[in-house]
């Protein structure tokens, strides 16, 4: 049937494993997150809530991953969009949109299949550093990184 595709979208079972990743890697750096993966669609598929992370962070972090669903991580895209003044005026006004790091596609075989965004830690290093200790359970999803 011409009308219909075929896609790929990341499993629960994998989505729940790289949450459990990511609170690993913030609980050995001694910070707290909100951790969020979202299906290839932008719906929540798994997300994790560690005591102490800030609830201003649970929004923040699902926009991190909606706006990775892009195709690039939220902090290449603020680097693509910081030298157009248009764009960085009118991008932060989308709604689900968040132009800071801590949001990553996953890629399976160049595809995307979901996204992580993780918030609530001190530094964005930090949350850059728990979402690439989720995305490892990804083969080769930090290739393009």
């Amino acid at each position: 049937m011409a009308s219909v595709i075929k896609k790929h979208s990341i499993s629960s079972e994998l989505a729940q494993k790289m949450v459990d990743a990511a609170v690993a890697k913030a609980k050995a750096i001694g910070v707290s997150e909100n951790v969020a993966i979202l299906d290839d669609g932008g719906n929540l598929k798994a997300f994790g809530r560690m005591d102490g992370a800030p609830i201003l962070s649970i929004e923040m972090a699902q926009n991190k991953a909606y706006t990775a669903l892009f195709g690039v991580s939220t902090q290449d895209f603020f680097n693509f969009i910081q030298g157009d003044p248009s764009l960085l005026a009118g991008i932060p006004t989308l709604a689900r949109v968040a132009a800071w790091g801590g949001g990553f596609p996953i890629k399976f075989d160049g595809e995307v299949v979901g996204a992580i965004g993780l918030s609530g830690a001190p530094t964005v290093e930090n949350d850059i550093d728990c979402a690439r200790a989720a995305l490892a359970l990804v083969p080769d999803a930090l290739s393009a990184e």
